[in-house]
């Protein structure tokens, strides 16, 4: 059998030229996984989003590759946190799915450990991927012998997946569990209005939607500052202020990314209750995500996620016409925005296990 060879990957200046061949060879490596899991290449990175990925200035972002005969067919991606969660190292593994069984990804993965562990790193966080269609088959025979449930929330994963196995022979925790689902855009002009029908019988006049794209209006800067402190520790993120919105937004902005947001004004406080942002990519417009959904205790219940978001889509559509898919994840136990999603016409693609190992970097 042939050596692997594991290495550390040159990251290029720019994607023309020969200097740029092994990593365009990388990114292809993680394009065809993709398209294996999910069918689709929706999820992959574009080399120019890899690339900006690469110099990421609050985030240390290394690539290894392994080598068979000369080709690349596997990358692990380190990405290392900088000014906060500084103890942390997520690891993205990619093997091209004709040399799985080699060995391939178990190396890779123990070079990772290596090399973070090297930068006094003592937890690594890596994820795995299930389409819906996969984990079915698995499922089907109920044997909850063989399931492994996240230490936190709900879901679950079988034992007999590769995925799953690889990371729990590899010493890895299931941490969490999400729900991955899409919706095909655009969106239905008579299902959204039907639902836009639903949401105003729910809370009449008491709301007003604000939206902007990129960079909030300093009039609700605080607001929003406010509703991401609310959730910043059980996301175990650090504190937010205005100051961290700004500079998430310019970094947002400084990889070519543009953030749509649909906000809802109380009208009895004058202050802003929750919001609701899409993210769209600097290269490919045609793919975009749901990202956060946040909304205050006191106004839960009344469909008022189900209007900020259908806005939202109104906005996308008005901006970027040529979507024709939109991406999110949830938790398990998030069963709100679950409905909330169903209703509007997302389906279950699959789920993404969230695994977790610590180790003494000094041992």
């Amino acid at each position: 059998m042939t050596d692997i060879q594991i290495e550390q990957l040159h990251v290029p200046d720019a994607l023309e030229g020969e200097a740029a061949a092994d990593f365009l060879s990388a990114v292809e490596v993680s394009r065809q996984v993709r398209v294996g899991t999910w069918g689709n290449d929706d999820l992959a990175y574009t080399g120019e989003e890899l690339l900006a990925l690469c110099h990421d200035p609050f985030e240390w972002y290394v690539m290894l590759v392994a080598r068979l005969d000369g080709g690349i067919v596997g990358r692990a991606g380190i990405a290392m946190p900088l000014d906060e969660n500084t103890e942390l190292a997520h690891v993205t593994l990619d093997v091209l799915p004709a040399t799985e069984g080699r060995g391939v990804g178990r190396q890779l993965l123990e070079a990772a450990e290596t090399f973070v562990r090297g930068e006094n790193r003592r937890v690594v966080v890596v994820e795995t991927n299930h389409s819906a269609s996969e984990l079915q088959a698995q499922l089907s025979g109920g044997d909850a012998a063989q399931l492994l449930h996240p230490a936190e929330g709900g879901g679950a994963l079988p034992l007999e997946n590769r995925q799953a196995s690889f990371a729990y022979n590899a010493g890895y925790v299931l941490e969490r569990v999400e729900q991955f689902s899409s919706c095909r855009l655009p969106f239905p002009v008579d299902r959204a209005a039907e639902l836009k029908r639903s949401a105003d019988a729910a809370h009449g006049e008491e709301y007003v939607v604000h939206q902007w794209t990129d960079t909030c209006p300093e009039k609700w800067a605080a607001d929003v500052a406010r509703l991401e402190q609310a959730v910043a520790p059980q996301a175990g993120e650090a504190a937010w202020d205005v100051a961290r919105l700004r500079e998430a937004e310019e970094l947002s902005q400084s990889t070519g990314r543009h953030t749509l947001v649909t906000a809802a004004e109380s009208r009895a406080s004058g202050r802003l209750v929750g919001y609701t942002s899409i993210s769209v990519l600097g290269k490919r417009d045609d793919v975009v995500f749901q990202d956060d959904t946040i909304m205050e205790d006191g106004h839960r219940g009344r469909e008022l996620g189900l209007r900020m978001k259908l806005a939202n889509l109104e906005l996308l559509a008005r901006g970027y016409p040529k979507s024709h898919a939109i991406y999110t994840w949830n938790s398990a136990e998030d069963t709100q925005l679950i409905n909330i999603n169903s209703r509007m016409g997302f389906v279950a693609a699959g789920v993404t296990g969230q695994w977790r190992k610590s180790f003494d970097v000094d041992a």
